[in-house]
C-alpha cells in the first residue's frame, strides 16, 4: 500500500513538473511573437526567443500530443498560444490556394547570396561557377540581386562581372564594393536588370562587417521603380561554432562546451543589435522615396526578428504573397531559416514565388514575378 502511495505521489510530482515546462514553453512561445516589435537595442534578449520560435513552435505542438493523449484540457494551453503567433507561423509555413499564374508580362525577379560563387571551394570552384551560371542563365530573370559577389580582373576565369553580363539578359549592373584587394579583386554587392538604369545609390553601414545596401532607380513600363538590395549583418560563426552545434547530440559536456555556448551567445546578440542598427537606416532611407519599391536581400534574420519586421513595413512578402510550402532559405545546419527575401510595395502584384531545391552555397536562390497594376 505504501508502495502504491509513493508511486502515485512521482506521478503526481512529475506531472506537475511536466505542467510547469509546458507553462514555460507558452510564455516563450508567446515572447517570440513579441520579439519583432521591440528592438534588440531596446531588450536585446527578447531576440532569442524570436529566432528560436520553430523550436518553440515544435516544442508546443509535442505538448498538445502529450496531453491530448492522457486527455487533459491543458493541451488547450499550447492550442490557443499557437494560434495566438500564428501570423509568425504563416511567415516560414504557407499555402495559398488561390496561387495565379505569371505571365509573360510580369518581372521575374532573383535574389542569391551567391557565396561569392564557391570561390573558397578552391579544388572545385571552377565546377561550382558553372553550375551557378547555368542555372541563371535557365532562370534568366529581369532583376537579379546577388550578396557576397565577388569579382576579379584578374585571373579571367573570375571575371564574374563581365561574365554574367555576357550571358544574361539583365544588360545593366550596379555593382558596390566593400573590400578591395590588389586593385582587381573586389568583394561587395551587386544589382543586375535588363531595365534601363537612371540612378544609383547605397546606403554603407556604419559597422566594420562589410555589408552595405545600394538601390537603383529603373525604368519599368514609364514608371521609375527603385530596387533595393541589401545585405545585413552576418552571425559570424566561425568553425568552432559550427563544430560545436554540430555535435549537441554528444553526451559528453565538458568547460569547453560552456565557453562555446558563451560565443555563441555574444555573437548572436552582437548580430541582433548590428542588425536592427542597419535595417532601421534601409527602412529611414525607403521612407523618403517616392517611387515603387522592390526590396531584396539577405537579411540574416528570421521573419520573428525586429529588423524584418522594420523593413517589410508597408510592403508585401513576395513569399507570403505567392509562396507554398516550407520557406526556408538558410541552406545550413539550423533548421527551417528563412533568411532571403523579396519585399515589394502595393504597386505590385506578386502571381508567383518559387525557391530553388538546390544551391552550391549556403543560401537557396529564391524568385518571384511581380505585376506591375495599373494606374
Amino acid at each position: 500500500m505504501a508502495q502504491s502511495v509513493n508511486i502515485s505521489k512521482k506521478s503526481s510530482s512529475l506531472k506537475r513538473l511536466v505542467l510547469w515546462l509546458n507553462y514555460f514553453a507558452v510564455i516563450a512561445l508567446l515572447l517570440s511573437f513579441t520579439a519583432k516589435y521591440i528592438s534588440p537595442q531596446t531588450f536585446w534578449p527578447l531576440a532569442f526567443f524570436g529566432i528560436s520560435y520553430p523550436i518553440l513552435l515544435l516544442l508546443n505542438i509535442l505538448f498538445i500530443v502529450l496531453w491530448s493523449i492522457q486527455m487533459r484540457w491543458w493541451a488547450l494551453l499550447s492550442g490557443f498560444a499557437i494560434i495566438a503567433t500564428l501570423p509568425n507561423l504563416l511567415s516560414i509555413v504557407h499555402v495559398n490556394l488561390g496561387k495565379k499564374s505569371s505571365s509573360n508580362n510580369d518581372i521575374k525577379v532573383m535574389d542569391f547570396n551567391c557565396m561569392l560563387f564557391d570561390l573558397y571551394n578552391w579544388s572545385h570552384n571552377k565546377q561550382s561557377r558553372k553550375i551557378i551560371f547555368e542555372m541563371l542563365q535557365s532562370e534568366s530573370p529581369d532583376i537579379l540581386c546577388l550578396q557576397e559577389f565577388y569579382t576579379s580582373e584578374q585571373p579571367k576565369d573570375f571575371h564574374n562581372a563581365d561574365t554574367l553580363v555576357s550571358f544574361l539578359r539583365t544588360k545593366n549592373i550596379h555593382a558596390e564594393y566593400t573590400t578591395t584587394l590588389r586593385e582587381f579583386d573586389h568583394w561587395g554587392i551587386a544589382t543586375l536588370t535588363k531595365y534601363p538604369m537612371v540612378r544609383k545609390g547605397k546606403i554603407v553601414f556604419d559597422t566594420k562587417s562589410n555589408n552595405i545596401c545600394i538601390y537603383t532607380d529603373v525604368i519599368i513600363n514609364k514608371d521609375t521603380v527603385r530596387i533595393y538590395n541589401t545585405h545585413l549583418a552576418s552571425i559570424s560563426f566561425g568553425k568552432k561554432e559550427y563544430k560545436f552545434i554540430d555535435g549537441l547530440n554528444n553526451s559528453e559536456y565538458n568547460d569547453s562546451n560552456l565557453v562555446e555556448s558563451k560565443n555563441i551567445i555574444k555573437r548572436l546578440k552582437n548580430g541582433f543589435l548590428k542588425r536592427a542598427e542597419e535595417a532601421g537606416m534601409v527602412a529611414a532611407h525607403m521612407k523618403t522615396c517616392r517611387y515603387k519599391i522592390i526590396l531584396c536581400g539577405d537579411f540574416n534574420d528570421t521573419p520573428s526578428s525586429f529588423s524584418y519586421h522594420l523593413l517589410s513595413e508597408n510592403l508585401k512578402d513576395a513569399f507570403k504573397e505567392a509562396g507554398n510550402g516550407i520557406g526556408k532559405s538558410y541552406n545550413g545546419n539550423l533548421p527551417l531559416l528563412r533568411i532571403d527575401y523579396i519585399l515589394h510595395s502595393s504597386d505590385f502584384e506578386c502571381n508567383d514565388y518559387k525557391r530553388m531545391a538546390e544551391s552550391l552555397t549556403d543560401h537557396y536562390p529564391i524568385c518571384c514575378y511581380l505585376h506591375l497594376k495599373n494606374k
